[in-house]
């Protein structure tokens, strides 16, 4: 579901139109985040690391008001629930796109996600979802990157935030971390509002969903 915003009693309707006309209008960080706890739970509970990680991701974008926002045409309109789209590896090197719904608890999700990866790793197409209710997510499990750009299609109206993962590392205390890259449109989402998101996110790290 989904209601539309009112722009003119918006508190940023000026830097949603100064921002809009915008040739590139995303922007984004790169963020090392404690992942210590989340790992363990992944182990303990043998599911998905990445799984489990962007579930917590989408926890905290529900919290965020301006990560439910997203823009059609003129308008603004306000999702009750963002859901997860994501690249899925399979064997042979390659990639497919998956959509994950998100959920009020992790055991719920989890199946749903796990029917996904399964049915996207044994196909061979390369279909990613049109709705616009949803965070692209991406990992990057190779590399301990300090900065990621995405590849964009600019004739095609885009409002939704990215967010990659990248190489957890092990450090000498036995903690873990990684780097987390946020893109976002700024005609809806401030660094104010990113670093909202990124609290959030990382108190579900340590403390889990």
């Amino acid at each position: 579901m989904k209601k539309k915003l009112d722009l003119d009693n918006w508190v940023r309707k000026e830097h949603f139109l100064f921002f809009k006309q915008f040739d590139e209008p995303y922007y984004g960080v790169t963020v090392t985040m404690d992942c210590t706890a989340a790992y363990v739970f992944a182990k303990e509970r043998n599911v998905s690391f990445f799984l489990y990680t962007m579930y917590l991701a989408l926890t905290a974008a529900q919290k965020i008001a301006e990560f439910t926002y997203r823009i059609e045409g003129n308008d603004v309109y306000i999702h009750d629930q963002i859901d997860g789209g994501s690249t899925v590896g399979r064997a042979n090197g390659t990639f497919g796109f998956g959509s994950f719904p998100y959920a009020s608890s992790f055991d719920e999700f989890i199946v749903t996600a796990n029917q996904e990866v399964e049915q996207v790793q044994q196909s061979n197409e390369l279909i990613r979802a049109s709705a616009t209710n949803i965070i692209r997510f991406s990992s990057l499990p190779w590399i301990d990157f300090t900065s990621l750009s995405h590849a964009r299609m600019f004739g095609i109206e885009d409002s939704c935030p990215k967010i990659s993962f990248g190489k957890m590392t092990v450090h000498e205390d036995g903690k873990r971390s990684m780097p987390v890259s946020i893109h976002v449109h700024h005609a809806l989402v401030d660094g104010l509002h990113v670093g909202q998101f990124i609290d959030s996110f990382q108190q579900l790290m340590n403390n889990g969903a």
